[in-house]
């Protein structure tokens, strides 16, 4: 039988678990607001103009609240934001080839993806591919393995159509390294000139430049690709 002394521990307890849940949450909450902010200001300032006082202003937050999220000042925001896109891509992927089951027309899924989650975070692709370049040995060794991560997700899906027998026996590294320039380059041309005026405008022409470039068939663009890259 519960005493008034255990009813008290639990009610105690139960308030005490329920403040560092809000606690938690509310520090969670903190630090995708000052992320969201930093997206923008690095995105329309760059990263050397960017201070830390803009993006605690534009976060409506404190200087100690950035700091508990980020000592390490710009550098380290600069690099989470670098980190969220890599799964945000690596999502959209697997969801787009998750109903493919043909080598081919999963590389050809994976591509079109690649290209719509750069478009639909346009400001995120802007400081991981204009922003983050050239700014000193440690970010430019976290770009370069963040790119490594997309030449490897493009390795990955050639490999898959040489052992399915449908392109020749190839070097998958080097190929997957030298589509992700090209997405890259255009992508990168995108987001300076604003040239096409959608992103997705270019997958007919690069796809079957990057498949006539290992001596794939380029499909017929049918009303249902069309419609795809329109959406």
């Amino acid at each position: 039988m519960k005493t008034a002394q255990d009813e008290h521990e639990m009610g105690s307890h139960a308030r005490s678990s329920g403040e560092v849940h809000t606690a938690t949450r509310d520090k969670e909450a903190t630090r995708q607001r000052l992320l969201d902010a930093a997206e923008q200001v690095f995105a329309e300032k760059g990263y050397y103009a960017t201070g830390v006082d803009d993006i605690i202003h534009a976060s409506a937050s404190s200087k100690g609240g950035f700091y508990f999220h980020f000592p390490k000042g710009k550098q380290a925001i600069f690099l989470a934001l670098i980190d969220a896109l890599v799964p945000k891509l690596a999502a959209a992927v697997d969801r787009a080839i998750s109903t493919e089951t043909d080598p081919m027309a999963q590389l050809d899924a994976a591509l079109r993806m690649a290209l719509e989650t750069f478009s639909r975070h346009r400001r995120l692709s802007k400081i991981l591919l204009v922003e983050a370049v050239g700014l000193g040995r440690g970010l430019d060794e976290k770009l370069m393995r963040t790119r490594g991560y997309f030449a490897g997700m493009i390795q990955h899906y050639l490999d898959n159509a040489v052992l399915a027998g449908l392109l020749p026996p190839c070097d998958t590294v080097t190929i997957s390294w030298a589509w992700f320039g090209a997405i890259n380059e255009l992508v990168v041309r995108w987001l300076v000139s604003a040239e096409p005026a959608r992103l997705e405008e270019v997958l007919p022409t690069l796809r079957g430049l990057l498949l006539r470039s290992v001596g794939a068939p380029v499909p017929l663009e049918t009303p249902e690709t069309r419609e795809k890259v329109q959406e």
